[in-house]
């Protein structure tokens, strides 16, 4: 089965916009589990301009499906991940005032660095995924350096997915073999949406988990949450 986790950051956005608790972040992320999703997903960055640190902490004690924390391993990321030990951590590599994540690792590049952060998030006994382009290359390091899992940066195939549908999916097929081959769980994220992740899920069922936010949340601006969501685990059953 392949996992549905909400990235809730837009919630924490919206929310921020007031400066009071409307809506209640930790509040939305135990409906969107009610609802039937299998994750909570959050990316805070050091500006907090959605989630925030205080957030992070409530929800660790709060929801009851799989957490899953993105962000850049900064010293402070590195310490509130280990304080709060989600079931994973989603590597990527943003600066600081990067809008919204646009690239996978050079995980080569960085080999020494993301071999340290690795093995510190798994002696807390948090899963590792590290995020890539579709590059067979590029998942056979994210193995060598000790990742759980890859998460593949899916914006290009949403982006030709209307033009060719198949030419725009053959690249993250060959690295979601390259994946499996290499004994890595795989994720996927990015610009997925009702309108591609059906097909997107169609040609890679082996997926572990796809994780949704900002696509998910603008949808249910007209369907409403709760069918928002079943809608998104309808397009992965």
């Amino acid at each position: 089965m392949t996992r549905l986790s909400v990235n809730i950051n837009k919630i924490a956005t919206l929310r921020n916009a007031r400066g009071e608790n409307n809506p209640d972040v930790v509040a939305t992320a135990l409906d969107i589990e009610a609802f039937g999703a299998q994750g909570i997903t959050v990316h805070p960055r050091p500006d907090e301009r959605h989630i925030r640190r205080s957030d992070v902490l409530e929800l660790a004690t709060a929801i009851a499906t799989e957490f899953n924390i993105e962000g850049y391993p900064t010293d402070d990321f590195i310490e509130l991940v280990t304080r709060v030990t989600p079931a994973q951590v989603t590597l990527v590599p943003d600066a600081p005032d990067t809008i919204t994540s646009n690239s996978g690792w050079d995980v080569e590049a960085n080999r020494t660095f993301l071999t340290d952060v690795t093995e510190r998030f798994k002696k807390a006994g948090i899963r590792v995924s590290i995020f890539v382009n579709p590059d067979p290359a590029q998942i056979r390091a994210a193995a060598s350096v000790g990742a759980d899992r890859v998460e593949l940066y899916t914006k290009h195939y949403a982006d030709g997915y209307e033009a060719d549908r198949e030419a725009a999916i053959a690249p993250y097929i060959t690295a979601a073999r390259a994946a499996r081959d290499a004994g890595l769980g795989l994720n996927a994220g990015h610009d997925l949406s009702l309108k591609n992740l059906k097909y997107f899920h169609d040609n890679i069922p082996w997926l572990d988990e796809v994780s949704i936010g900002h696509a998910l949340i603008c949808d249910a601006l007209y369907l409403g949450l709760r069918q928002t969501v079943k809608s998104y685990l309808d397009c992965l059953n």
